[in-house]
């Protein structure tokens, strides 16, 4: 019995998935239909960014399309069912490693990866439903962190090159890249993100692949302003637009808060100080920011903040008494505002004033705390 113990949860998280997915997520998987019709249509050669697609437009770059090649030629529920299981498989990764890279750990590692369950479990089930890329990019960013951990700069500037390709916010971990990796690493991503973006060439030529990442560009910034009041956005720029109405001056106060994110960034790699491994919070702050960043940050993008609550939950009790109380109760309405557990009035009057938006913001705050105090 003894030896049949370590697997039980793994056999208890396969029953529950496919039972999801057999009495709901099968029905539903929309965006990943997205990514297998670009593929279809990268294989062919057809342009890949069609505004008649409407809410479901491609918005990746090209070499995605061709990336998701494999699933094209497949059926389209075995295609489902394959893409489900390997995003649970993704994300049971995703959580074991960003438990096992959090240095100088205060907590078990089963405690950890049971808190990060629980606390970001409403945005892997998101993310499971929709069929979405969040749990790979995640997964390839988190091998990332391990590379840079272990001295493997190269390795680690391809990885987040290619976390570019997957979701293009992963830019944002540029400059963490040339903290932890320096000049090799940068290099070997820069290499990477030309072949990736030179490689639909072979299809479409050279004009046709430039015409490919202007429509890329365009579809981008054309379908950013009718998604920006969408309950579950929780950007900078839909955080104004809910608060004073869409306009120049909710525009311009959303590029502000921005910036003084960028610079709580900034501060934080600044004082790395005497630190055994700073990499880590660095990289979890920033991973917490891209839905705030991102015009189209939808909720569910924030299942990449998982190192970031990691780290405050488990440095939580060294938290001065009114930052542990702020953390936990941004911890709360983050994770818990939930429609089917709170309700619909309450739940649409939370997110009218952005209330997850503002939890993120503190628990960016809590990290900066945790840099400033030099605990993690």
């Amino acid at each position: 019995m003894s030896r049949l113990r370590p697997l039980l949860l793994p056999a208890i998280i396969i029953v529950l998935a496919a039972t999801a997915y057999i009495v709901r997520i099968q029905k539903e998987m929309v965006d990943f239909s997205v990514y297998r019709t670009a593929a279809i249509r990268a294989i062919d050669g057809e342009p890949l960014y069609l505004a008649a697609d409407g809410h479901y437009q491609f918005k990746y770059f090209p070499a995605f399309a061709f990336a998701m090649a494999p699933f094209a030629g497949l059926d389209e529920e075995a295609a489902k069912v394959i893409w489900f299981a390997m995003s649970v498989g993704l994300l049971s990764a995703l959580v074991r490693w960003a438990v096992r890279a959090l240095p100088e750990r205060r907590r078990s590692e089963r405690t950890l990866a049971w808190l990060a369950v629980i606390l970001m479990g409403k945005f892997y089930a998101h993310e499971l439903n929709l069929g979405q890329t969040n749990i790979l990019l995640g997964t390839i960013l988190i091998a990332a962190l391990l590379a840079s951990q272990i001295e493997m700069r190269s390795t680690a500037g391809a990885l987040v090159a290619i976390g570019v390709f997957v979701k293009p916010y992963a830019v944002v971990l540029l400059p963490w890249l040339a903290l932890v990796a320096g000049a090799p690493g940068l290099l070997v991503a820069a290499g990477v993100l030309v072949v990736g973006l030179a490689a639909p060439a072979a299809v479409y030529g050279w004009a046709g692949n430039l015409d490919q990442l202007a429509a890329w560009y365009r579809t981008v910034t054309d379908t950013s302003e009718p998604n920006l009041l969408m309950p579950e956005n929780i950007s900078f720029a839909t955080m104004w637009a809910k608060w004073i109405g869409p306009g120049e001056a909710a525009t311009g106060l959303a590029v502000a808060t921005g910036l003084v994110a960028l610079v709580l960034a900034v501060i934080v790699m600044r004082r790395r100080g005497q630190l055994s491994d700073p990499g880590y919070l660095e990289f979890g702050l920033l991973m917490l920011l891209v839905p705030l960043l991102s015009p189209q940050g939808w909720d569910y993008v924030l299942l990449l903040a998982t190192p970031a609550i990691l780290c405050l939950v488990d440095r939580l009790p060294e938290m001065s008494r009114p930052w542990r109380v702020a953390t936990i109760a941004a911890l709360a309405l983050m994770s818990f505002t939930i429609f089917d557990l709170l309700g619909r009035t309450l739940y649409t009057k939370l997110m009218a004033i952005s209330i997850v938006s503002v939890a993120a913001c503190v628990l960016a705050a809590a990290l900066g705390y945790l840099r400033w105090r030099e605990l993690a």
